[in-house]
């Protein structure tokens, strides 16, 4: 069947329409080795070969999702110009393409899913899923109630505001100087967490993601996966539906 070019790049999740839209444009696709750049261009998925940079580009197949719990020191992407080690390389074992869904930073630690999914992909990184994504975070210092009120309301970062959001103290880091608090955000922007306690002067130490909608790191080790069940897939993509009927 025949369908635009970039609708199929994003359902092969290699990255989003939008982003397929501008490879295209730079000249980075061939379709049966002619390099395309106009935006209208269509193409048979099942039929034609299509190549990204270079890559053939799988035909549909099985889809999965992996749940990697990342250490602290690799960066959230399939390749890195530094030479530093990514999530990808920690995926012993997994031949097929897969791709980040969003990112943690590099000191960052904790959740993140990978897929070879587009559909999911998409649904998840679009700003209207609200899917929750818990982080627990050492602060520099103790910051006051009213300041973590005001965290919660919602500031402006990048000329908009944040979506109301939760936090609460651990009792792990009650009588500690640098204490530990939990977030809980349904949205994910540029070192969002990072910033929004950066605004009331208490810089994060340490940050790790332990939960997205409702998968946990439980059991997972630090630089372990596991594969996503087919409930758990079906729930990702039903999970709008789903929390407006609770």
């Amino acid at each position: 069947m025949q369908e635009r070019l970039q609708k199929i790049i994003s359902t092969a999740g290699i990255t989003s329409r939008r982003k397929a839209e501008e490879m295209i444009a730079q000249g980075r696709v061939s379709v049966n080795g002619q390099i395309v750049t106009e935006l209208g261009t269509k193409a048979d998925a099942e039929r034609d070969h299509i190549k990204v940079d270079g890559k053939l580009l799988p035909r549909a197949g099985h889809r999965f999702a992996i749940l990697l719990n990342k250490p602290a020191g690799v960066v959230s992407t399939v390749s890195d110009p530094q030479g530093r080690e990514t999530v990808v390389s920690l995926l012993h074992g997994i031949k097929e393409r897969v791709y980040p869904v969003g990112r943690l930073d590099y000191h960052s630690s904790g959740l993140l899913l990978l897929t070879n999914d587009g559909e999911l992909a998409n649904l998840l990184m679009a700003r209207a899923s609200a899917v929750p994504r818990t982080y627990h975070v050492k602060l520099e210092g103790r910051p006051d109630a009213t300041a973590l009120a005001k965290l919660e309301r919602g500031i402006t970062l990048d000329g908009r505001r944040t979506a109301p959001c939760q936090i609460r103290p651990l009792a792990s880091g009650a009588e500690r100087d640098k204490p530990w608090c939990e977030i809980t955000l349904v949205e994910g922007r540029y070192r969002q967490v990072r910033r929004m306690f950066e605004r009331i002067g208490q810089p994060v130490v340490k940050l790790k993601r332990v939960r997205i909608a409702f998968l946990t790191d439980r059991g997972l080790a630090p630089g372990r996966f596991r594969f996503l069940t087919a409930e758990e897939i079906s729930r990702l993509k039903n999970w709008k539906a789903a929390a407006r009927s609770d």
